[in-house]
């Protein structure tokens, strides 16, 4: 599939439909975190409604969440503000992230490179390498060729191919992804009720920016 545009991100925001919101952060990016697999300056790239970013900055990470859509971002300041959690978000375009002057030692891609097409994929590997230090880490969780075909998936092959040059994968491995199901034929599908969450067969890789 092309790259999803904003406006595509914009309507899931409003029509509550979003199968990313889970109004936590992701159970798999929490152990990241807990395991001390996070540090130095963190880009959330696809930041959605900010879960990730809100509980990174809780816990004192010099953390930035960037979204496409406006309507993303809109509603993680507010989540944010909510909290009483001064978190950083912004609108960006994650094809260009390296065009800005900032440069980042982790990145959490919680679900955004599996909404790209092969080209798209590479590209966004690009869009990292140039945002990145040398040394740093992508961790990329994402939802596996394996689940049941809710949603967008990838094979641990696209991982691989999108981060060849200029890369080393450290590690790939089997995972889970939370998402929300919101219609009747997401939960038909995965034998849930409408409205309820569901832990989905992922990747979760981490890979070194040489």
């Amino acid at each position: 599939m092309a790259a999803p545009s904003a406006s595509f991100f914009d309507a899931a925001y409003e029509n509550e439909t979003a199968p990313w919101v889970i109004g936590e952060p992701q159970p798999e990016v929490v152990a990241l975190e807990r395991d001390g697999r996070i540090g130095g300056a963190v880009l959330d790239p696809g930041c959605g409604t900010g879960e990730h970013t809100i509980h990174l900055a809780r816990l004192g990470y010099d953390v930035r969440g960037v979204d496409f859509s406006p309507r993303a971002v809109e509603m993680a300041r507010a989540n944010a503000a909510e909290q009483g959690v001064a978190a950083e978000f912004a609108v960006a375009d994650a094809f260009a992230l390296g065009e800005e002057e900032r440069r980042y030692d982790t990145v959490v891609d919680s679900a955004l490179f599996h909404m790209f097409e092969e080209a798209d994929r590479t590209a966004y590997a690009a869009s990292l390498h140039a945002a990145c230090r040398p040394g740093g880490v992508v961790h990329l969780l994402a939802l596996s060729d394996a689940g049941p075909g809710f949603g967008p998936q990838v094979g641990d092959d696209a991982i691989r191919h999108a981060f060849g040059a200029g890369w080393e994968l450290e590690d790939l491995r089997t995972a889970t992804y939370r998402c929300y199901v919101a219609d009747e034929g997401g939960a038909t599908l995965l034998n849930v009720q409408p409205g309820s969450t569901v832990d989905l067969p992922a990747w979760l890789a981490r890979i070194r920016r040489r």
